[in-house]
């Protein structure tokens, strides 16, 4: 997870705008302050489907296990670490002032709100919840993925967007907007002109241009109030005596000492236009596009103090979350109890494999083993399924890493494949490694998707292969591959789709050892562990892939990690969590 970092030496912000070009405001007209109604400008915030019933307790307090969690030493795991006391509140993070508000609806609106809680069968009854409480935890639940996503995502920005042109949408507000604009050229045509939506006009562009200016900024503060006074302007048009092209030229010059220079081809094209009816139409939209540069210049301002306070801040709103939804840990209970169960699997394979194990005593399964083994079954998740609640806002981010970690496999498979059956043939081949990923990758595009032919991607692949090969052996004057030795090596890469094959299966479970190994590592930045044999044409890849997953899984862990340790202690220590309820209720 890539930390953001705050340029010291430049005279201003950059980031990319929709054309890929950089923008970099004036240096005197900086704004630090939040920019109200930001939320409605993100394109897509998760939310979480909680079953709303009694089973669960909401007891997902803070704990000292929090940082044994996300330790790597299974001794720390002792029975009487989880018979430590707790406290009752994670610990209060510091002051965090969120961008959103003014349009939060705008992300959930009421109908998408009662979607993401739907009630599920239990023996215990529902329990019923107030608007205001549902409303409440949807509003922390979009500040907590939005926090997230602004902290974690160093390309995170907003766009401006326009409907679709032949959308039903799109084609309903160019007729309005038309509308609007035509009746406003007929009453500035009229004999005299009417100046009432022009004036309106006017005095919503004064408050667009006043929001763009900083405390500080008095002098074009009390300038930009005193040209566009609009009782000025009215008493002005009882007489006739508007000038309505001297308003709009102030009103561009002024944008363009406040506008990004990304923006001065659009303020130049605005002084060519001659129109006033066009030109005041085009000034509303370089004014939206300067209220997204300035939306986008906070996101980068807040960046490095949200990732500071970025812990304290998820883990305190995940605890509001579950105090207005009791419920909302039974997918993250369900997601350790499957490791759990797995990791018993495991040891009892194991003892019924050893002869001299002792059967009858008690399995001992380490905290740390089952959360990353709960981790690892991340990478080959079906997210058609609900992704465990803790993880909602990393579920796209783990998506797209198990869609790259399994083209990696594929290519895995292909260079051993091919390796094992013309080795000698390839021995030559000058960056055959290279050419296999530049070939396959492209091919491989999108190959999670329900649509995508896998073995027909593969086909291709061995068709491009004995082309290479061929063309080398050709190149250096000997024998091309023979028919046989081309439909065996194109079947063979062909088999990988299938379910229980040798060679994929060989390739998954040394990926899954590597990532397994990452995991167990105090500090995977300093070194990486050992690559596994047949991973070596796809290791600069895996190894990248591999500390962006370790980043996200250690990140979580430090948010999450009195949840989780609550979890396993009453899983793996039903006794004591029951002698800990106990002793709070005398107490009490």
């Amino acid at each position: 997870m890539d930390v953001p970092e705050e340029d010291t030496n430049s005279p201003g912000w950059v980031f990319k705008s929709e054309g890929g070009e950089c923008v970099r405001p004036r240096r005197a007209l900086r704004r630090t302050a939040g920019v109200s109604g930001l939320v409605y400008c993100v394109n897509k915030v998760k939310g979480i489907r909680m079953p709303l019933n009694d089973d669960q307790n909401s007891d997902s307090d803070s704990s000292r296990l929090s940082e044994s969690t996300a330790s790597s030493s299974d001794s720390e795991y002792s029975r009487q670490s989880f018979n430590s006391d707790s406290s009752s509140k994670p610990s209060s993070p510091a002051s965090v002032h969120l961008l959103c508000v003014e349009h939060q609806q705008q992300l959930y609106p009421w109908g998408s709100s009662c979607a993401l809680l739907p009630f599920r069968k239990s023996a215990s009854p529902p329990k019923v919840i107030t608007f205001d409480e549902l409303m409440a935890a949807t509003r922390n639940l979009s500040n907590w993925t939005l926090a997230h996503e602004i902290a974690v995502n160093a390309n995170f920005c907003i766009k401006h967007e326009e409907y679709p042109q032949n959308s039903f949408a799109g084609t309903v507000k160019q007729i309005v907007h038309k509308a609007f604009w035509d009746h406003l050229e007929s009453e500035l045509n009229e004999d005299p002109p009417e100046y009432k939506h022009a004036i309106k006009l006017f005095e919503e562009i004064k408050e667009i241009l006043l929001s763009f200016l900083t405390p500080g900024a008095n002098r074009i503060h009390n300038q930009i109030c005193e040209v566009l006074d609009t009782d000025l302007i009215r008493q002005q048009a009882e007489h006739n005596a508007v000038d309505i092209p001297g308003l709009a030229n102030y009103v561009i010059n002024t944008m363009g000492k406040l506008c990004a220079p990304i923006r001065d081809n659009d303020i130049k094209q605005l002084k060519a236009t001659d129109n006033i009816v066009e030109l005041l139409r085009q000034i509303f939209h370089v004014l939206d596009l300067m209220k997204v540069d300035m939306a986008n210049y906070t996101i980068k301002s807040l960046r490095p103090y949200l990732w500071h306070n970025l812990v304290d801040y998820e883990r305190t709103k995940f605890q509001e979350i579950l105090e207005e939804t009791p419920s909302a840990l039974n997918l993250t209970t369900e997601w350790i109890k499957e490791s759990i169960q797995d990791e018993l699997s495991s040891i009892s394979d194991e003892s019924s494999s050893s002869p001299g194990a002792d059967s009858s005593s008690k399995p001992i399964i380490s905290p740390t083993l089952v959360l990353n083994n709960g981790y690892l079954k991340l990478l080959q998740w079906d997210y058609c399924k609900t992704i465990p609640e803790t993880l909602i806002t990393d579920e796209v981010r783990l998506q797209e890493l198990r869609e790259k970690l399994n083209q990696l496999k594929v290519i895995a498979c292909v260079s051993l494949i091919t390796n094992n059956m013309v080795g000698a043939a390839i021995v030559d081949v000058p960056d055959f490694a290279d050419q296999l990923k530049r070939i396959s990758l492209p091919l491989l595009e999108g190959m999670n998707k329900k649509s995508f032919d896998l073995k027909e991607a593969l086909n291709a692949i061995g068709v491009q292969i004995c082309s290479i090969v061929n063309k080398s052996l050709s190149e250096r004057g000997l024998p091309t591959l023979s028919e046989e030795m081309q439909s065996n090596l194109m079947g063979q890469i062909a088999h990988i789709v299938e379910k229980n094959n040798p060679v994929s299966s060989l390739i998954d479970k040394r990926i899954q050892l590597f990532m397994r190994s990452l995991l167990a590592l105090p500090s995977f930045q300093k070194c990486m562990p050992t690559m596994p044999g047949g991973l070596s044409v796809i290791q600069t890849e895996i190894e990248f892939l591999g500390s962006q997953y370790a980043s996200i899984v250690n990140f979580n862990k430090k948010v999450y990690g009195p949840f989780y340790a609550n979890i396993l202690r009453k899983l793996l220590f039903p006794e004591a969590a029951m002698e800990k309820t106990e002793a709070e209720t005398s107490s009490n």
